[in-house]
């Protein structure tokens, strides 16, 4: 299990749901809270300003699920399927992923801050216009990812690989190019300044 950050353990949870399925259920305005799930089928799920806080995903199955303005706060999801699932407008800050897969994973909207996803592999994924400030993305594989118009203020970036990725309109002052990986990533003037200030350079006009 990836350690969250500064070493904080996870929230303990005081019930459990096990190998049920849920699958394409429909989730409104419900409540969960210190629940443990485990190896619950959660494909198709629909969710709209529902909260699950302080839960525990172990071997859920997320794919093709869609959330709508809803909370997963300081949640911990291990070893969980994301694959083509969208979060829009929804807030799961201080949530913590370990070992779990994101093929097609679309987010847009929202909060993300303090959200720890070391080591992830999100090639390929598309994140827009979302806070993830103080994110953990140390080691994370985001080549050919989509981070457009993201607060990435105090973000864990350290040897994270954004190789082709689209960086375009976020904020990219943690980025130290010297032990992230960007090469042929897109960014726009604004940021191209954001990182020769980054290396030291001197941007004048000419």
């Amino acid at each position: 299990m990836a350690e969250r950050k500064y070493g904080e353990p996870a929230p303990p949870t005081t019930s459990t749901v096990r190998g049920e399925d849920w699958y394409g259920r429909t989730l409104a305005g419900e409540q969960y809270r210190r629940v443990e799930f485990v190896d619950v089928d959660m494909a198709e799920i629909t969710t709209e300003n529902a909260v699950f806080d302080e839960c525990s995903f172990r071997g859920v199955a997320f794919n093709l699920s869609a959330h709508t303005n809803s909370g997963f706060l300081n949640c911990t999801f291990s070893a969980c399927s994301f694959f083509d699932a969208t979060f829009t407008g929804c807030k799961l800050t201080g949530s913590m992923f370990d070992g779990c897969t994101y093929s097609l994973l679309k987010v847009s909207g929202g909060d993300w801050s303090f959200v720890g996803l070391p080591g992830a592999d999100l090639r390929g994924t598309s994140f827009r216009e979302l806070r993830m400030r103080e994110v953990d993305l140390t080691g994370a594989r985001c080549q050919k990812a989509t981070f457009r118009d993201i607060d990435l203020s105090g973000a864990w970036l350290t040897k994270a690989d954004f190789s082709d990725s689209d960086l375009r309109g976020s904020d990219i002052s943690a980025l130290d190019p010297l032990n992230v990986e960007v090469s042929r990533a897109v960014i726009d003037p604004d940021q191209a300044i954001t990182l020769a200030f980054t290396l030291g350079l001197k941007v004048l006009p000419g």
